[in-house]
């Protein structure tokens, strides 16, 4: 398979008058073209730095990123990220929210219109490109801003934690739509999810990071077909496999609070 994206020896440090921290450490992977890679790791292992690095938001302390041989300096028209909190804008319609990306590149209006509303539809919203975020809810908000990124078409779609912020129902509704859209095109899609079910459920393959400073502690190739049923042994057996890498370092970023909490 074609490497997309190659991560080389990638560390990030956050210097202040009083502290260092160091968020990432010599980290090393590959996602390969039309892969769909899920990250999971305890909280502030980095996941988010490292998002932002991919997508040319932050710049790395050393090490770099690679996306199709070039060195990735900046944001790039080849990557967008999606977060988990709703970044449209309130004062735009939802189909004036998905123009603006064509927008802000010069297509012409009849052109962007004619794209965002083939976006629109694709993500179930037609009838709904009137309406202002605050008339829509949740899931249809994260439809929207799919939408929106795919618009522009990058090559690949960085998302960190999504769906984090909808309730069970929704969220399922929203790894079913998710997973429709990539297999209609087989977009590289690099996923960052608190919940190791909802990798299980959307990935190729599940990168496994280490308590700060994150590393990569192990990679779980996720061997069965799609749809995916949570309760088959199949899936079971990868939920398990990576719950217990994950476990342990959840256990070592909990133990570094303990001496804290002792009275």
């Amino acid at each position: 398979m074609r490497t997309k994206i190659e991560v080389e020896r990638l560390s990030k440090m956050y210097r202040s008058s009083e502290h260092v921290v160091v968020a990432l450490k010599d980290v090393s992977f590959k996602v390969y073209d039309g892969e769909f890679l899920c990250i999971v790791g305890p909280s502030g292992c980095g996941k988010s730095t490292l998002m932002q690095i991919i997508a040319g938001l932050e710049a790395p302390t050393s090490g770099k990123v690679l996306v199709d041989g070039r060195e990735v300096r900046g944001p790039g028209p080849d990557r967008c990220l999606i977060f988990q909190e709703s970044t449209l804008f309130p004062w735009r319609t939802l189909l004036q929210n998905v123009e603006y990306g064509l927008e802000m590149r010069g297509v012409p209006p009849n052109k962007r219109r004619r794209i965002a509303m083939k976006y629109i539809e694709l993500v179930g919203l037609k009838g709904f490109e009137n309406s202002y975020p605050h008339q829509l809810s949740g899931g249809m908000k994260k439809r929207g801003e799919i939408a929106r990124a795919l618009a522009v078409g990058p090559e690949v779609l960085l998302m960190d934690e999504p769906f984090g912020n909808l309730d069970a129902q929704t969220r399922k509704l929203m790894q079913n739509e998710l997973l429709r859209i990539w297999e209609g095109d087989k977009r590289t899609v690099v996923f960052v999810t608190h919940s190791v079910s909802e990798a299980v459920y959307l990935a190729d393959r599940i990168l496994i990071m280490t308590a700060r400073p994150g590393r990569i502690k192990g990679v779980v190739k996720v061997d069965i077909p799609r749809p995916r049923d949570d309760g088959s042994p199949g899936f079971l057996r990868i939920r398990e496999s990576v719950l217990k890498l994950l476990e342990e370092e959840v256990a070592k970023a909990f133990g570094e609070l303990a001496p804290h909490r002792k009275r």
